[in-house]
Protein backbone atom coordinates (compact mmCIF):
# COMPACT_ATOMS: atom_id res chain seq x y z
CA UNK A 1 0.00 0.00 0.00
CA UNK A 2 0.97 3.21 -0.78
CA UNK A 3 0.39 6.38 1.96
CA UNK A 4 0.37 9.75 1.31
CA UNK A 5 -0.49 12.58 3.78
CA UNK A 6 -1.71 15.79 1.78
CA UNK A 7 -1.55 19.43 3.73
CA UNK A 8 -3.51 22.09 1.94
CA UNK A 9 -1.00 23.10 -0.03
CA UNK A 10 -1.00 19.90 -2.05
CA UNK A 11 -4.73 19.27 -1.92
CA UNK A 12 -5.74 22.75 -3.75
CA UNK A 13 -2.99 21.57 -6.58
CA UNK A 14 -5.36 18.94 -7.59
CA UNK A 15 -7.97 21.23 -8.42
CA UNK A 16 -6.48 24.43 -9.48
CA UNK A 17 -3.62 25.00 -11.83
CA UNK A 18 -0.24 25.78 -9.93
CA UNK A 19 3.55 24.61 -10.07
CA UNK A 20 3.33 20.83 -9.28
CA UNK A 21 -0.23 20.05 -9.92
CA UNK A 22 0.14 18.38 -12.89
CA UNK A 23 3.06 16.12 -11.05
CA UNK A 24 0.33 15.65 -8.18
CA UNK A 25 -2.59 14.75 -10.40
CA UNK A 26 -0.36 12.02 -11.83
CA UNK A 27 0.36 10.83 -8.79
CA UNK A 28 -2.77 10.61 -6.89
CA UNK A 29 -5.13 10.09 -10.12
CA UNK A 30 -3.38 7.68 -12.10
CA UNK A 31 -2.29 5.94 -8.83
CA UNK A 32 -2.79 2.12 -8.47
CA UNK A 33 -5.89 0.59 -6.30
CA UNK A 34 -3.93 0.55 -3.47
CA UNK A 35 -2.95 4.21 -2.84
CA UNK A 36 -4.28 6.03 0.46
CA UNK A 37 -4.64 9.57 0.73
CA UNK A 38 -4.42 10.84 4.08
CA UNK A 39 -5.63 14.06 5.76
CA UNK A 40 -6.87 16.32 8.65
CA UNK A 41 -10.50 17.11 8.38
CA UNK A 42 -9.41 20.52 8.68
CA UNK A 43 -8.01 19.98 5.12
CA UNK A 44 -11.58 20.29 3.81
CA UNK A 45 -11.72 24.21 5.71
CA UNK A 46 -8.69 25.27 4.24
CA UNK A 47 -9.51 24.24 0.67
CA UNK A 48 -12.56 25.68 0.47
CA UNK A 49 -11.16 29.04 2.02
CA UNK A 50 -8.40 29.07 -1.07
CA UNK A 51 -10.98 28.39 -3.70
CA UNK A 52 -12.90 31.09 -2.13
CA UNK A 53 -10.18 33.56 -2.19
CA UNK A 54 -9.11 32.36 -5.65
CA UNK A 55 -12.93 33.31 -6.75
CA UNK A 56 -12.41 36.87 -4.97
CA UNK A 57 -9.31 37.85 -5.98
CA UNK A 58 -10.79 37.07 -9.74
CA UNK A 59 -7.86 34.01 -10.40
CA UNK A 60 -11.24 31.66 -11.11
CA UNK A 61 -14.45 32.37 -12.86
CA UNK A 62 -18.04 31.39 -10.32
CA UNK A 63 -17.70 28.72 -13.03
CA UNK A 64 -14.63 27.36 -12.48
CA UNK A 65 -15.02 27.93 -8.49
CA UNK A 66 -18.36 25.45 -8.64
CA UNK A 67 -16.27 22.98 -10.47
CA UNK A 68 -13.55 22.84 -8.44
CA UNK A 69 -15.82 22.47 -5.57
CA UNK A 70 -17.79 19.98 -6.92
CA UNK A 71 -14.75 18.01 -7.54
CA UNK A 72 -13.33 18.37 -4.55
CA UNK A 73 -16.90 17.23 -2.69
CA UNK A 74 -16.61 14.49 -4.72
CA UNK A 75 -13.00 13.68 -3.49
CA UNK A 76 -14.02 14.47 -0.02
CA UNK A 77 -16.12 10.50 -0.08
CA UNK A 78 -14.08 9.04 -2.77
CA UNK A 79 -10.22 9.55 -2.64
CA UNK A 80 -9.48 11.02 1.22
CA UNK A 81 -9.58 9.42 4.46
CA UNK A 82 -9.43 12.37 7.13
CA UNK A 83 -8.57 12.01 10.67
CA UNK A 84 -9.85 14.06 13.42
CA UNK A 85 -8.11 16.65 15.54
CA UNK A 86 -8.39 14.58 19.02
CA UNK A 87 -6.68 15.17 22.01
CA UNK A 88 -3.26 12.97 21.00
CA UNK A 89 -2.89 15.32 17.97
CA UNK A 90 -3.30 18.30 20.31
CA UNK A 91 -0.91 17.10 22.54
CA UNK A 92 1.56 16.35 19.49
CA UNK A 93 0.99 19.76 17.94
CA UNK A 94 2.26 21.13 21.15
CA UNK A 95 5.21 19.44 21.19
CA UNK A 96 5.40 20.31 17.37
CA UNK A 97 5.14 24.36 18.43
CA UNK A 98 8.59 23.87 20.82
CA UNK A 99 10.17 22.41 18.18
CA UNK A 100 9.96 24.08 15.35
CA UNK A 101 7.97 27.73 14.31
CA UNK A 102 5.00 26.56 12.59
CA UNK A 103 1.52 28.34 11.86
CA UNK A 104 -1.39 25.89 13.47
CA UNK A 105 -2.82 24.06 11.31
CA UNK A 106 0.43 23.37 9.76
CA UNK A 107 1.59 21.47 13.43
CA UNK A 108 -1.88 20.18 13.19
CA UNK A 109 -1.13 18.59 9.52
CA UNK A 110 2.26 17.52 10.65
CA UNK A 111 1.14 15.93 14.18
CA UNK A 112 -1.85 14.58 12.04
CA UNK A 113 1.04 12.66 9.78
CA UNK A 114 3.39 11.48 12.38
CA UNK A 115 0.73 10.07 14.20
CA UNK A 116 -0.93 8.33 11.19
CA UNK A 117 2.69 7.12 10.07
CA UNK A 118 3.30 5.34 13.51
CA UNK A 119 0.23 3.79 13.29
CA UNK A 120 0.93 2.79 9.78
CA UNK A 121 4.52 1.25 11.28
CA UNK A 122 3.04 -0.49 13.95
CA UNK A 123 1.06 -2.83 11.32
CA UNK A 124 3.86 -3.09 9.60
CA UNK A 125 2.82 -0.99 6.77
CA UNK A 126 4.74 1.39 4.60
CA UNK A 127 5.41 4.58 5.79
CA UNK A 128 3.79 7.42 4.69
CA UNK A 129 5.16 10.38 2.62
CA UNK A 130 4.73 13.39 3.57
CA UNK A 131 3.71 15.87 0.26
CA UNK A 132 3.88 19.70 0.98
CA UNK A 133 4.58 22.18 -1.17
CA UNK A 134 5.57 24.78 2.41
CA UNK A 135 9.36 24.81 2.32
CA UNK A 136 9.11 24.96 6.16
CA UNK A 137 6.66 22.56 6.91
CA UNK A 138 8.79 20.37 5.02
CA UNK A 139 11.94 20.80 6.87
CA UNK A 140 9.87 20.16 9.60
CA UNK A 141 8.74 16.93 8.77
CA UNK A 142 11.80 15.97 7.62
CA UNK A 143 13.23 16.65 10.91
CA UNK A 144 10.84 14.23 12.46
CA UNK A 145 11.47 11.38 10.08
CA UNK A 146 8.98 11.13 7.36
CA UNK A 147 9.44 10.93 4.06
CA UNK A 148 8.69 14.54 1.94
CA UNK A 149 7.99 15.49 -1.46
CA UNK A 150 7.04 19.08 -2.59
CA UNK A 151 5.42 19.02 -5.66
CA UNK A 152 7.04 22.33 -6.45
CA UNK A 153 10.08 20.35 -7.58
CA UNK A 154 8.33 18.47 -9.64
CA UNK A 155 7.06 21.78 -12.39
Amino acid sequence: MITYYLDSSVAVKLYVAETGSDWVRDLLLTAPQDLAVISSHLLCIEVWSAFTRRLRAGTVTPEQHNRIHDWFTQHRYELYRFKAVDEEIIQKTRELFVAYALRAYDAIHLATALLANRQLLARRLPPVTFLCADDQLVVAAAAEGLTVDNPNNHP
